[in-house]
């Protein structure tokens, strides 16, 4: 009993110390953790920042370029003509910028489509707006999925589940 009246607090002690190291690594665990998730939201956030505002920019281009396009005449002028040249070079850039911004191919192909059918439209390859829908809503549905994955767009039915 000697040995153990010595030896009991000696154990006891490198048990609390243990417990102790094993407590304050499982604590940085956990700010660790913590941490990370928060830094994921602050770089998502601002993923979808730097994505919205160049996909609002590539849509407010798309639809100077449509309105250019079904409005005009046949006479159009040099004018007009070296306008929706100049909409056509920057609807280009404003789809290469979301090529970079983009986290999924999705909206990089869809982008490219849009963008495409909008120039086959400026040389006058198309001549009905509707033709330009599908790859509107394409573009659309992949923005919404590339700023929010994982989330669906409403579809404007409050009937229908989400």
């Amino acid at each position: 009993m000697g040995s153990w009246g010595t030896l009991g607090p000696a154990l006891l002690s490198l048990v609390g110390v243990a417990l102790g190291a094993g407590g304050s690594l499982f604590g940085q665990y956990l700010v660790s953790r913590a941490s990370t998730r928060q830094l994921e939201v602050q770089e998502s956030a601002a993923h979808r920042a730097e994505l919205k505002d160049a996909v609002l920019k590539f849509v407010r281009i798309a639809l100077q370029v449509e309105k250019v396009v079904l409005t005009r005449s046949d006479a159009s002028g040099t004018a007009a003509d070296s306008e929706l040249r100049q909409l056509i070079d920057d609807l280009w850039l404003a789809q290469a910028e979301i090529d970079l911004a983009a986290r999924s191919e999705p909206l990089r192909g869809a982008t490219y489509r849009y963008a495409f059918r909008l120039a086959e439209a400026a040389r006058g390859e198309i001549a009905d707006a509707s033709a330009l829908r599908g790859p509107q809503v394409q573009f659309m549905d992949a923005a919404y999925g590339d700023m929010w994955p994982g989330h669906r767009r409403a579809d404007g039915d409050p009937t229908t589940p989400q």
